[in-house]
């Protein structure tokens, strides 16, 4: 009855694109793709080239390369075999001037694809074991899983048998075909490690022990800038998955939103009618009393990447190809593929990251010394090894920024700038608010917007610290918005400067930012990367930390006043008042020197800066934004 009345409630109205799946079943356009290619890209109903073609991972992409479109193929749990990778290369090669990008859900994308010879390619995926179905729109998107299941040393619970059988469900199923109110991104993981971004999803089975037993704990209702909830519900094993997981699609196929798109997620469900809701719906369609959950396992990084690669149980190992913003190539492909089969046991994974790995190494060193590695390298900085980038407006109408390229370009800059011998510094971007680049759950995270400089509009950023992916995840806090993308480099090399002086050894910066950043505010943090910014490019030394302020509760006006303390004193060498009661002075009455009469040099912005910061209480600033406009680049 919840549910009902929570769907009755948002039924008033169904959205355009509901409008549109009511015109046909979508097996009529897979079925005229044949017709299509024949009669040319102009006899491509409006409808299809807009809906019914995403369905099976064929997106039209008239706007950015005219009559050409872009295919999504789906490589479940991003495993493939070499005879794959090579036909995905050829592809690539023969049909798509030899552009592949690997997406952040594990699988590929080609571009510049011609309707003509859309046919020819949909029968060589299908003879390689390749589809694209349902990789688009209203339909499940392709399940990730553990990259190293079955052969980690972590992985308890081998997880890509479960994933086929989760899929058999709905893949090729008209039942399942656009059918859904929404999008529905699926994960699971028998691994100690997080190496799929396991709590990012609508649905995530997540390996979990309870009474002695291994299983996996169901979380829900993750999407892009929301990490999944605990649903407090162990399964057992894989038929207990299995009937959970139909239980919950049924649920949300007939009762989910379909009003507002922005808004018809399944984690909207959830927030309308509570996750007991769901949890018991899901036990009485499935007939089963699920337990209550066990202890997610799930709970640490990996190290992988670090290391360029990670021994296996059977003694052989994964060797890491790092791909920057997942800018790959078929010719690339085809080089990988080769290599997996001269050095390795034919096996190969993309990864939520956007690199990849071939298994099976035994001579590692042999296989390392090959010229390839020279472009694609098994080791890059720490501001290469965990990048992701999506599309960007190259290749996106949604796109705000370019993205990709700009992404390394940040990479680079700090690769020179702040060399680090070792670390794990996660940058992630997000090309426009949709967050395809899971920016909300990185070390560092980029969200494309528009900034004003001098009264101009460019690219700019969003710039957001501390996302986790251990633990049960967490999403990260903005610490400065619309920053014009010329300048965010310079903003970002102050926070790593910190990182880089003040971590432990081993430290990566999820655990610098849990240990030193969390104490204080986002806004003390965004100013003081912007002051660092500003001191650097005026050539000012000073001795300063992000943390020589005292801890204050993240109180904002008291951050201010003792960050105007530790600047007065830096070019002073001397206090600015005589005694203080906790973060303000003691003496009311007792007048600030001008700093200028101590230190002629003084930056005249820093002066008045200064000035605003420690002035008379009833007249300085409170908050970080009021001073801004003092160290301006």
């Amino acid at each position: 009855m919840t549910l009902e009345e929570a769907k009755l409630a948002r039924s008033k109205k169904v959205n355009k694109v509901e409008k549109v799946k009511d015109l046909k079943n979508p097996t009529e356009a897979f079925n005229a793709i044949e017709k299509y290619a024949k009669e040319g890209y102009d006899s491509i109903p409006d409808e299809d080239k807009k809906y019914f073609l995403k369905c099976f991972g064929i997106y039209d992409k008239d706007g950015l390369t005219p009559k050409q479109f872009m295919m999504r193929v789906r490589i479940s749990g991003g495993h493939l075999n070499a005879a794959q990778a090579k036909t995905l290369g050829n592809i690539a090669k023969n049909y798509g001037q030899d552009y592949i990008d690997i997406t952040t859900r594990a699988q590929v994308e080609f571009r510049y694809l011609n309707i003509e010879d859309m046919p020819a390619i949909l029968q060589e995926l299908k003879d390689a074991g390749l589809n694209a179905y349902q990789t688009g729109v209203d339909n499940f998107r392709n399940i990730v899983t553990d990259p190293l299941d079955k052969f980690g040393f972590d992985n308890i619970l081998p997880s890509f048998a479960l994933l086929q059988k989760i899929q058999e469900k709905f893949l090729f199923n008209p039942e399942w075909i656009s059918t859904l109110p929404r999008k529905f991104n699926t994960a699971v993981t028998g691994s100690m490690a997080n190496r799929c971004n396991v709590f990012g999803h609508d649905c995530c089975f997540v390996l979990a022990q309870k009474d002695g037993y291994y299983g996996y704990n169901l979380y829900l209702g993750g999407r892009v800038g929301m990490i999944a909830k605990n649903a407090d519900m162990f399964l057992a094993s894989e038929s207990e998955v299995l009937l959970a997981y139909d239980a919950l699609i049924e649920i949300f196929k007939k009762y989910g939103f379909r009003d507002n798109r922005n808004k018809n997620r399944l984690h909207f469900l959830i927030d309308a009618v509570g996750m007991q809701t769901i949890t018991a719906a899901i036990r009485e369609n499935a007939g089963v009393d699920f337990a209550s959950a066990g202890d997610t396992l799930t709970t640490t990084n990996a190290h992988d990447t670090q290391h360029g690669k990670v021994q296996l149980k059977d003694g052989t190992f994964a060797i890491q190809v790092v791909v920057p913003s997942g800018i790959f190539s078929g010719t690339a492909l085809l080089r990988v593929a080769e290599l997996s089969e001269a050095f390795g046991n034919g096996e190969l994974r993309f990864s939520v990251e956007q690199n990849l790995y071939i298994l099976g190494v035994k001579e590692t060193q042999t296989l390392l010394e090959n010229d390839f590695f020279q472009e694609y390298k098994n080791v890059n900085s720490p501001y290469f090894n965990n990048l992701i980038a999506c599309a960007g407006t190259e290749h996106c109408s949604f796109g705000v920024i370019e993205n990709k390229r700009d992404a390394i370009s940040m990479s680079e800059y700090l690769t020179n700038a702040v060399p680090l011998e070792s670390g794990r510094v996660r940058l992630y971007w997000s090309a426009c608010v949709k967050g395809c680049g899971t920016h909300e759950i990185a070390d560092i995270g980029f969200e494309g917007c528009k900034a004003k400089v001098n009264g101009k509009t460019e690219d700019g950023v969003h710039i957001t610290l501390g996302g986790k992916i251990v633990s049960e995840g967490q999403n990260g806090y903005t610490v400065i918005k619309s920053a014009p993308l010329q300048f965010a480099r310079y903003y970002v090399e102050s926070i790593v400067l910190e990182y880089k002086k003040l971590r432990n050894p081993q430290e990566s910066f999820e655990q610098f930012n849990e240990r030193v950043l969390l104490s204080y505010s986002s806004a003390y943090i965004g100013f003081y990367m912007k002051l660092q910014a500003y001191l650097r490019s005026k050539d000012i030394n000073i001795e300063l930390n992000i943390n020589a302020i005292q801890k204050t509760g993240k109180n904002e006006e008291f951050e201010l006043f003792e960050l105007g303390r530790k600047l007065y004193y830096q070019f002073t060498k001397q206090e600015p008042y005589t005694a203080y009661v906790r973060f303000t002075n003691e003496n009311k009455r007792e007048k600030l020197i001008d700093v200028r009469k101590i230190n002629p040099d003084i930056d005249e912005n820093i002066a008045n800066m200064l000035f605003k910061m420690l002035e008379s209480e009833e007249k300085r600033a409170v908050v970080f934004s009021e001073l801004t406009e003092f160290i301006a680049l």
